[in-house]
């Protein structure tokens, strides 16, 4: 859930009482801006985050953003593989997390492949990321789970081949795939739609056998149909399970900017579909 507060945990439990269970991953988001005073947006496990984690698996997405700072405070993949970002953001934040001591998921600049070329070339992300993590290793952390997400959307299928640092440094692949509708201007997918093509060119072209997580997935709504949402989330126990390896499924319930781009749960009878989804057995299996 995006991460722009302090209420963190109320608002976990408050989802959790409306979806009916305890969620096995929380997912925040933080930039690359330096740490001095009180900036929660380059802090690394917050104080709430670390109350969340105390019961709850963390993905930290990180990304090379100064969130609010100027042109010239934003970090470039180049600067970051130079490692001039080592002393006054990447060590601090790898000795937080190292400090923290229980598994984190990271992943860095989700949906890569749509930062270039503005961010730089695949070879540079590819270099900022492989530091990143060897970095970390020199630091002696050891428990991060190194996760890599892309969007999954397959017209950008030679960035996101171009873009991964390779099976040595991945250990979790996701992907964020959506039935986006008129926020898009695109016809209605089924959750099956959305998924299935992506997840079987994920196997054929970056790894066939890496651990999988749907890192972001939900619908739009239909205005003419108030039911339709409900339908959706009705697949999608059924559909998971023919996805072989997906591991992981974070359902996202946020308004998207935009006209038409609102992707939370629209009214009681999806919230009830999700509610029932979610108590499927398959998606409560024992975490391992």
């Amino acid at each position: 859930m995006p991460h722009d507060r302090d209420d963190l945990p109320q608002k976990v439990r408050a989802y959790e009482e409306r979806v009916g269970r305890k969620l096995d991953i929380v997912y925040t988001y933080h930039d690359m801006s330096l740490t001095q005073g009180a900036r929660r947006e380059g802090q690394l496990l917050t104080p709430e985050e670390r109350r969340v984690g105390e019961d709850h698996l963390l993905l930290l997405s990180w990304e090379s953003k100064w969130w609010g700072g100027t042109k010239q405070q934003q970090p470039t993949w180049q600067q970051i593989a130079a490692g001039e970002l080592d002393r006054t953001v990447i060590d601090v934040q790898a000795e937080r997390i190292k400090d923290y001591g229980k598994k984190v998921f990271l992943s860095f600049d989700l949906e890569m492949d749509t930062r270039t070329p503005a961010n730089g070339t695949p070879a540079d992300y590819v270099k900022a990321y492989r530091h990143i993590h060897d970095r970390f290793r020199a630091l002696g952390v050891d428990n991060v789970v190194w996760t890599w997400i892309t969007t999954g959307y397959l017209d950008h299928a030679d960035e996101m081949e171009r873009m991964y640092p390779g099976d040595d440094y991945v250990d979790w692949i996701g992907y964020n795939q959506y039935n986006y509708y008129r926020c898009h201007n695109a016809d209605w997918m089924t959750f099956a739609q959305t998924q299935k093509t992506v997840h079987d060119w994920i196997r054929e072209h970056i790894s066939d056998d890496k651990p999988l997580m749907l890192s972001e997935f939900g619908t739009a709504r239909d205005p003419a149909r108030p039911q339709r949402q409900a339908e959706w989330y009705a697949q999608v126990p059924g559909v998971l399970k023919g996805l072989e390896g997906v591991k992981a499924a974070l359902q996202w319930n946020y308004r998207d900017p935009g006209p038409h781009c609102d992707l939370a749960l629209a009214n009681d009878a999806a919230w009830n579909s999700l509610r029932k989804a979610v108590a499927a057995p398959y998606l409560n299996q024992p975490l391992r």
